[in-house]
């Protein structure tokens, strides 16, 4: 398994790798079916590389890990074929997915409507939550309570699209450039408060035992995987591959190992989202 990285890192308690690392992209990858993918050998990885457990650079390994890391492991093994990772920041998925730099993404896709202009999204296979997440003595009980404090967020997340949606006008709002550099924020004393995802809390608290807490909801989503949009084949060969791994039990596996259960309630359809390509 070959993992080239934009950012990489190891555990959060690696992040402050992040800020002297050089950002590294693979040759650009001409957009294949699954049958050019299989005689190539090859299926090309967009991955986040610093957003465990969803995906990062596993310090003691320097390999892609995490649950995408699972996911794209698990789909190159269906196609037969060896896993490339490209470690992506949030900002760079999209335009690495459009411009051919990889092949698909498995790199905490939340399903949106406006990247479904974008990119052919899979069927769900893992959902999420944004919250605001600040220390246990930080007083938060409604979205006007976010004027108060200075706000971090990983730019053009879905975190940002909430904060920025629900904060009170005039709310300070610092963006970074990936999960990890929001988190060291928030341990830093940058900001105040942070838009998370389900496991900001987690990682937090990992590093300043029982001092976070979620404050407020904004959305639950979904994550799917992303291939060219109107590309029918790479579409179809990830739906059925998701399906699979649904049904033997292996998608049980990653979510229990990753998130400590399992989750099968998928929506059956997301609006503005489709599922198939056309």
């Amino acid at each position: 398994m070959k993992f080239t990285t934009l950012k990489a890192c190891g555990l959060f308690a690696a992040a402050s790798l992040l800020a002297s690392t050089s950002l590294l992209f693979s040759a650009p990858a001409s957009a294949a079916t699954p049958a050019q993918i299989k005689a190539k050998g090859e299926i090309v990885i967009g991955i986040q590389a610093a957003n465990p457990p969803w995906g990062y650079v596993n310090a003691t390994t320097g390999k892609a890990d995490g649950i995408d890391a699972d996911m794209g492991n698990l789909f190159a093994k269906y196609l037969g074929v060896k896993a490339k990772f490209v470690g992506l920041e949030v900002a760079n998925r999209i335009p690495a997915l459009t411009s051919g730099r990889v092949d698909v993404l498995f790199a905490t896709m939340a399903m949106l409507p406006e990247r479904a202009k974008a990119v052919q999204f899979s069927q769900p296979y893992i959902a999420n939550s944004i919250t605001l997440v600040a220390p246990k003595t930080t007083v938060v009980k409604t979205d006007a309570d976010m004027k108060k404090y200075t706000i971090g967020v990983p730019r053009s997340s879905v975190q940002d699209i909430d904060i920025t949606k629900a904060a009170p006008q005039g709310t300070v709002i610092r963006r970074f450039d990936d999960d990890a550099a929001t988190i060291q924020a928030m341990l830093s004393g940058q900001v105040q408060a942070v838009g998370g995802n389900a496991f900001y809390v987690k990682r937090l608290n990992d590093a300043k035992p029982g001092t976070f807490e979620n404050k407020l909801t904004f959305t639950r989503l979904y994550n799917g995987a992303c291939s060219p949009l109107g590309d029918k084949e790479l579409n179809e060969a990830l739906n059925a591959f998701i399906s699979k791994i649904k049904a033997n039990g292996e998608l049980a596996k990653i979510q229990t190992k990753w998130m400590g259960y399992s989750m099968m309630d998928f929506p059956a359809s997301i609006p503005g989202i489709p599922f198939v390509a056309k």
